[in-house]
C-alpha cells in the first residue's frame, strides 16, 4: 500500500530549502511497478556490438561508459538485428541489474536520448516522471539500503524484475502531474548544477596536480643531465653495495616484521598502505643473512612495476623479491644523491631499453647493476638532493592536498544530494 502524509520538515538550516519547496505537499512513496513499466532487456551481446548503425546500450557499459544521464551511445548494432532486440525511449531509465558487488547493482542511466537497443543483464523502467530525478534518486543512501533486501546470488548480485516492482521511491504531489514535475525539475537543477560545479572543480585541480608533477619533472632532470666527459661515472655495482633479494620469500603472517613488497615501491616513497603483509620475527633473522635494509638504503623494483625507486625511511622492514637494495660503497656518492637520479628520466630511459617483455616489463639484475650513473662533486650531489627534497615536499604535499580538496568536494555533493532527496516517511508532520 502506499504511504501517504503531508510534508512539512522540521525547521533545521539543512531542511530549510526543502521545507519552502515541499511547504503544504503531499509526497507519496509508491513502488515502481505501480508507476510505471519495467522491461527486460534482451539477446544484445558483445559481439553483436558495432561502431556504426542502430545505438545500442550493453548493460557492462553503464558502469564504464556512462555517468548519470545520456543523449548519445558509443556503440551500434546491425539495423535489422536491432529488430529482435528491446528498444529503449527517450525518458526511459535503463538500469543494470547484474554486477559483481551490491554496490553497482542497480546503477542508473537516465536516458535522454533517441530509440536504443539494450542488452540483457539490464531493464528499462518506463514512466512519465523526470527520468534524471529518478536516476538521481537511485543513488540516493535511502535508495541504496532499500535495495539489499531484494539482491540475490553468490558469485553474481543481481535483482529480479518483481523486486525491482516492489522497491518505493517519493512522489511530490502524485495527485498534481504538473506541480510533481515541476518539484522535481527543480531538484534535478539544483544537482545539475552542483554535479557540473564539482566535475568542473575536480578537472582544474587534476589539471594543476598533472602542471605541477610536470614542473618538478622538468627541473628534476635539469638537475641531473650530466654529460659523459663532464663527471665521473660509474656502474652500480661499482658504485653500490647491493642485494638482490630474489629466491623463496619467507611465508607471509597477519602481524610480525612488515615485508615492504614490489607493491609498496611507489616512484620516491614506499606506500606501506598500498599493500600491507608482514613476516614473523624467526624468518626476518633468516632474512637478516642476506642484509637487512638500513634507513637511507636505496630500494629499485626488477618487474611488476619495473624500476620504482624509493629510500629506505624506516628500521625493522624485510624485502621482498623483485626488490633490490643499492647502498653507497663510501663516500663519493650520497644515497639520497642516488635515489633522486635514479628517478629521474635520463637513468629510467636506459633501465627500460634494458629491461625485457611486452606485456609486463623486467630487468634482470645482472644488467641493471652494469647501468651507469654520474658522480659529482659532493658539493653538487648536496645542492642537487636539497633542491629536489624540496621539491618533493612540495608536490607531496600538492598530490596529497588536491586529492583530498576532490574527496571533500564530492562528499559535499553527495551530502546536498542526499538533503535534496530526503523525503520523511512514516506520520504526517504538521508542526
Amino acid at each position: 500500500m502506499s504511504n501517504t502524509k503531508l510534508i512539512k520538515p522540521q525547521s533545521t538550516p539543512k531542511n530549510d530549502f526543502m521545507e519552502k519547496l515541499l511547504d503544504g505537499v503531499e509526497v507519496e512513496w509508491k513502488a515502481l511497478g505501480e508507476i510505471g513499466e519495467i522491461i527486460r532487456g534482451n539477446g544484445l551481446q558483445k559481439k553483436d556490438l558495432r561502431e556504426s548503425g542502430f545505438p545500442a546500450i550493453h548493460y557492462g557499459q553503464i558502469f564504464t561508459r556512462y555517468d548519470l544521464s545520456a543523449v548519445k551511445t558509443f556503440t551500434f548494432v546491425d539495423g535489422d538485428f536491432a529488430k529482435r532486440l528491446k528498444i529503449a525511449n527517450k525518458h526511459d531509465l535503463l538500469i543494470a541489474t547484474t554486477s559483481e558487488n551490491d554496490e553497482d547493482v542497480l546503477k542508473p542511466l537516465a536516458w535522454l536520448g533517441e530509440d536504443t537497443a539494450i542488452s540483457g543483464d539490464m531493464m528499462m523502467f518506463r514512466h512519465s516522471h523526470n527520468v534524471k530525478f529518478l536516476s538521481y534518486y537511485f543513488l540516493t543512501a535511502t535508495f541504496q539500503k532499500q535495495k539489499l533486501r531484494y539482491v540475490t546470488g553468490t558469485k553474481v548480485r543481481r535483482v529480479s524484475a518483481g523486486n525491482l516492482a516492489k522497491m518505493e521511491i517519493p512522489i511530490p504531489c502524485p495527485d498534481n502531474t504538473k506541480n510533481s514535475l515541476e518539484i522535481q525539475a527543480e531538484i534535478v537543477r539544483i544537482l545539475d548544477t552542483f554535479t557540473e560545479l564539482t566535475a568542473e572543480l575536480t578537472a582544474e585541480l587534476t589539471a594543476e596536480l598533472t602542471a605541477r608533477k610536470k614542473q618538478y619533472s622538468y627541473y628534476r632532470d635539469e638537475l641531473l643531465s650530466f654529460d659523459e666527459g663532464e663527471v665521473e661515472w660509474k656502474a652500480l655495482n661499482v658504485a653500490c653495495d647491493y642485494v638482490d633479494y630474489r629466491g623463496k620469500t619467507p611465508k607471509k603472517t597477519s602481524d610480525g616484521i612488515f615485508l615492504v613488497t614490489a607493491k609498496n615501491i611507489r616512484m620516491g616513497y614506499i606506500d606501506y598502505q598500498k599493500s600491507q603483509e608482514y613476516i614473523s620475527v624467526d624468518d626476518y633473522s633468516e632474512v637478516m643473512r642476506r642484509g637487512l635494509p638500513e634507513v637511507g638504503d636505496v630500494l629499485i623494483t626488477t618487474e611488476a612495476p619495473c624500476g620504482f625507486v624509493a629510500q629506505v625511511d624506516r628500521k625493522a622492514i624485510a624485502l621482498a623479491q623483485r626488490v633490490i637494495k643499492y647502498r653507497s660503497r663510501d663516500n663519493s656518492l650520497l644515497n639520497s644523491f642516488l635515489k633522486h637520479y635514479l628517478i629521474g628520466n635520463q637513468f629510467q630511459r636506459k633501465l627500460h631499453k634494458a629491461a625485457t617483455g611486452s606485456t609486463v616489463k623486467g630487468i634482470k639484475g645482472s644488467k641493471l647493476h652494469k647501468l651507469t650513473i654520474p658522480i659529482p662533486s659532493l658539493e653538487v650531489q648536496e645542492k642537487t638532493v636539497a633542491i629536489l627534497d624540496k621539491f618533493d615536499a612540495l608536490t607531496n604535499s600538492i598530490t596529497e592536498g588536491l586529492p583530498r580538496e576532490i574527496e571533500l568536494r564530492q562528499k559535499q555533493y553527495e551530502y546536498y544530494r542526499e538533503m535534496l532527496l530526503s523525503f520523511p516517511k512514516g506520520e504526517a508532520y504538521y508542526g
